[in-house]
């Protein structure tokens, strides 16, 4: 197939965590993956590699207000599917900012931001239109760019995934002259995720399909003629789990291509390991990776002529790395978070987050609730396996009912477990645990009821072991005693993209991390030693 590839393969995802959306680049010799944040900030992971193999977070690039600004965005929007492209010395960003989840209508707003290097600077960003989602650059070869989106469509008895939409775009990053809609789907339906190649005499449309739950796929289409009509390939989708629910890697599509050299390729594709029951992702969506080839006959279709998502990464290689268990302990002695963690909405770290208040220590101040999509004080990190375990000391005297600091497992604003330090009139300091089930009213449940566990003065040790279907809250108030483990099982499978009032339809993963509220508004301050991480093994 005139490809040597790598000397090892990988397993897939090859990003394991919360990060799907796979756009997948090459620039001399360098190959990148971009994926989506959501409610997230800093908005976009882009992943660096040089062999397809080895991947490490290189930027997150949209981490300022004039770049993205989520506040108050509901769970599971902000950005969507961005698409990341390279011309003439130029990176170009593409991203959704969607604001409405539930609903006719969606709301998404699609920027165009620029860099010369990836780590920045970025310019302001330019909008470009709100028509549908899942932006797409593609420059041809000429030079003329061409965007592409999804339109989404609100109208009663319609399909709300209308098409395709090309249209040119300018030097100025404006759209110019008219729209055309250039696929409608195969029989697979919900067209969405659009990347155009240009690939001998033929122009390649690679799209997702069937929804981004257990029926989604990724298919092909091509055309003598950029503006269509496009043939989708008779064969069906080149990737996608659908007719087998009992494969591990489930939920596949939302492809990217890159030359790998002479009849073959590298695709990325989303995907969600199958968790004991496979009907539960804690991850949520992660990214994989596929070798595909061109056809004798002008398809891209996997090497081995499999629909299924592969398994590993190249596929046709004995010899694999196995997947690295993560584990680090952060104990806090740099002035800078460690690029392991994100927090939600906003740019305002500086406002609730210290490493330098207290040196030695990760300060948070407490600010609006569990439950809030403004002002949350979360630093968290992707849960990455179905088993690890998180950790943590804490030195926090609340004074009030309204001040809480801890733990947190976290999914959404109403999917979370909190193990949490508070203050009770006629108690003290005390521990609890507040879960939110899946419950869009906010509706918490306290597991330990009455049984509030009574606190002294000094530090407290937090410990979770999770799986893909418990967690499992311990504690200590000194370094050399043994856990005390709270006797209740919390379930993990509430915490997944699965769980709620409509299967399938949230797109985020669980984080793990401290947290600390106080919504009497006086700002109660928290200090954490250390938070540590570690898979299973």
């Amino acid at each position: 197939m005139n490809w040597e590839g790598p000397e090892r393969a990988v397993d897939n995802p090859v990003l394991r965590g919360f990060n799907p959306d796979p756009s997948l680049l090459e620039v001399d010799g360098v190959y990148y993956i971009a994926t989506s944040t959501f409610e997230w900030f800093p908005g976009v992971q882009i992943f660096r590699s040089d062999n397809l193999i080895d991947w490490e977070l290189l930027t997150r690039p949209l981490d300022e207000r004039r770049l993205l600004d989520l506040t108050g965005v509901p769970d599971s929007c902000g950005v969507w599917a961005p698409c990341l492209s390279h011309s003439q010395g130029t990176f170009y960003l593409a991203y959704t900012i969607v604001r409405r989840f539930d609903g006719h209508f969606k709301d998404s707003h699609n920027f165009i931001t620029t860099a010369k290097d990836l780590c920045g600077p970025w310019s302001d960003p330019v909008f470009v239109n709100a028509s549908g989602f899942d932006p797409s650059i593609f420059h041809d070869r000429s030079g003329q760019m061409w965007w592409l989106n999804m339109v989404w469509d609100h109208r009663p008895d319609r399909t709300p995934f209308k098409g395709i939409a090309l249209q040119r775009l300018n030097n100025e990053l404006q759209l110019e002259g008219d729209t055309k809609i250039i696929a409608t789907g195969s029989d697979v339906g919900l067209i969405e995720g659009p990347h155009l190649y240009q690939l001998g005499s033929f122009y390649y449309l690679v799209v997702a399909e069937g929804g981004t739950g257990y029926g989604h796929c990724i298919s092909i289409a091509r055309s003598k003629v950029i503006e269509g009509p496009y043939e989708f390939d008779p064969s069906g989708p080149v990737i996608t789990a659908k007719d087998d629910p009992s494969w591990p890697l489930q939920r596949s599509g939302h492809g990217a291509l890159v030359h790998v050299g002479g009849d073959n390729y590298a695709m990325s594709f989303l995907c969600s390991r199958r968790i004991n029951d496979g009907q539960h992702s804690p991850m949520g969506r992660e990214s994989g990776l596929a070798h595909v080839v061109m056809t004798a006959d002008g398809w891209i279709r996997q090497f081995d002529g499999a629909v299924l998502p592969p398994l590993s990464f190249p596929a046709d290689l004995a010899h694999k790395k196995p997947a690295p268990r993560r584990k680090f302990i952060d104990r806090f002695e740099t002035s800078t978070l460690l690029p392991d963690y994100q927090w939600l909405r906003g740019d305002d770290l500086d406002q609730w987050c210290s490493l330098t208040a207290r040196p030695g220590h990760l300060r948070l101040t407490g600010r609006e609730s569990p439950g809030s999509l403004f002002e949350q004080s979360l630093l968290a990190t992707r849960m990455t396996d179905g088993c690890c375990s998180i950790e943590t000391c804490i030195e926090f005297k609340p004074t009030h009912f309204q001040a809480m600091a801890g733990l947190m497992i976290y999914y959404n604003s109403c999917k979370f477990h909190y193990l949490f330090i508070s203050h009770e009139p006629g108690l003290g300091k005390v521990l609890n645990i507040m879960s939110c089930l899946a419950d869009p009213s906010l509706c918490n449940h306290y597991p330990l009821s009455e049984e509030k566990i009574l606190l002294g003065d000094g530090a407290t040790f937090l410990h979770f072991d999770i799986t893909a279907t418990k967690a499992r809250a311990s504690y200590k108030e000194t370094d050399d005693e043994d856990w005390q483990r709270i006797p209740v099982d919390l379930d993990m499978t509430y915490l997944t993209d699965q769980a709620g009032m409509v299967s399938g339809e949230q797109f985020t993963g669980t984080f793990v991390g401290m947290a600390a509220h106080d919504v009497s508004g006086h700002g109660e301050i928290a200090d954490f030693r250390y938070f540590a991480y570690e898979e299973a093994p």
